[in-house]
């Protein structure tokens, strides 16, 4: 049976889970709860590339379409029947299986030997209903995540609610703080390929970066992205933007999704440095993130749109964290602003984060190229920086006990529980 995602360990907790590839899924329910929560599951992004289908009927539903036609990648099948009947149906399923289906059931025995038999019938999971939207994701693309294999990347998306709020400064600082406090391999991806930033904050000047990529998608794989990459500290590489205007960069939705994957491969952390725009690839980018903060000036224009994108994003992703946002250039001399209630209120969440305005600091890291804990490692905003860090790595808890042998296996059961 499949053990989950491999990923997992990446994110310090939470449901990090691994995107499933382009797969099809098929199921064969007897219950409307459980078509729904399957359902569901193929409506989450993480299944964003998998063709899922569903039908009711269970196990015998399911020898009866296979008979006639090739199986899919995957086959979920829901039984509510004892242990002899689902082995039995398995059995006769069997007969009709095409090499390399891959079988996820669900039932409600709760029961060691049924486990046993399942596996000697290469069943790969196995779910105690009622299940859960999740349950279902993890399972499906935990399938396409050996044991073994390397933990993926977790993708923290960064994007301002409005132009010149600040918000690649501090993408670049919080990846900054990530490679530097967390010691997590982190690699920088501008986005902004038109005016992006990030080679002139972290004084990187590389003659290829990400435009190359998104130009020659038919040659993107890990090694390809890698040789792309500037390295700019032990544990910092950075993507860049090539911030010139002999191209036009219209891209389609999924322009940047072979990117991304490739990143995830390879990169603990990957960090999106996401133009204030809105396009369909900027859309999905967003969509598709682990986690995402919004940086938000204390404005009327920076609320309304901090409140959109919050709301569109919470609907948009309805098993995922919820977007952070942060407040950024507060305290701007003789300016008035809007409090930081006034955005919990209207958001209806409270902001990670309140970063004071402070020219010389960021006027200084800015003219030599570096970040704020470069110049001053003690300074108040760096220790911000180092904060949001562990919120968006999964990783606030720095000081928990190593967890026993024994944790994978109970948390496998809560979660069946």
């Amino acid at each position: 049976m499949s053990e989950g995602y491999a990923g997992a360990e990446v994110s310090g907790g939470g449901d990090h889970i691994a995107p499933a590839p382009r797969v099809s899924v098929q199921a064969f329910c007897e219950t409307v709860e459980t078509a729904a929560s399957i359902q569901a599951a193929g409506e989450d992004r993480r299944m964003a590339k998998a063709h899922l289908r569903i039908q009711m009927g269970g196990l015998t539903a399911a020898v009866e379409a296979y008979q006639s036609s090739p199986t899919p990648n995957v086959i979920i099948l829901e039984s509510e029947h004892s242990d002899e009947e689902i082995l039995e149906g398995l059995d006769q399923l069997a007969n009709y299986c095409d090499a390399g289906t891959r079988v996820v059931v669900i039932g409600r025995m709760n029961d060691v030997s049924l486990y046993r038999e399942l596996v000697k019938r290469g069943v790969s999971d196995y779910l105690i209903a009622p299940v859960g939207t999740l349950q279902v994701v993890r399972a499906v693309c935990g399938l396409f995540s050996a044991p073994d294999a390397k933990p993926v990347g977790r993708i923290v998306a960064v994007v301002g609610a409005k132009g010149g709020v600040g918000a690649s400064t501090i993408a670049h600082n919080i990846a900054f703080s990530v490679s530097h406090d967390i010691a997590l391999d982190t690699v920088v991806a501008d986005l902004d390929l038109a005016f992006g930033t990030a080679g002139l904050d972290f004084n990187q000047d590389p003659p290829q970066g990400i435009a190359e990529a998104v130009f020659s998608p038919d040659r993107v794989d890990t090694a390809y992205v890698d040789r792309l990459l500037a390295k700019c500290t032990d544990h910092l590489s950075l993507l860049a933007a090539p911030a010139t205007l002999d191209r036009i960069y219209d891209f389609g939705a999924d322009a940047f999704d072979s990117i991304f994957d490739s990143l995830r491969a390879t990169v603990p952390c990957v960090m999106l440095d996401v133009p204030h725009q809105w396009t369909g690839w900027s859309k999905q980018a967003l969509i598709g993130a682990d986690d995402i903060l919004i940086v938000a000036a204390p404005d009327l224009a920076n609320l309304r749109n901090a409140k959109n994108l919050h709301d569109f994003l919470k609907g948009a992703r309805p098993n995922d964290h919820l977007p952070r946002y942060c407040l950024n250039q507060v305290g701007v001399p003789k300016r008035p602003e809007i409090k930081a209630a006034d955005f919990a209120k209207a958001l209806e969440d409270e902001p990670v984060a309140v970063i004071p305005f402070e020219p010389q600091i960021f006027g200084a890291a800015a003219n030599n190229g570096q970040m704020i804990a470069e110049i001053s490692s003690g300074h108040r905003t760096a220790e911000i920086f180092k904060q949001l860090a562990h919120q968006l790595t999964g990783r606030n808890d720095t000081k928990k006990q190593r967890s026993s042998l024994l944790s994978p296996l109970l948390d496998r059961l809560r979660r069946q529980a």
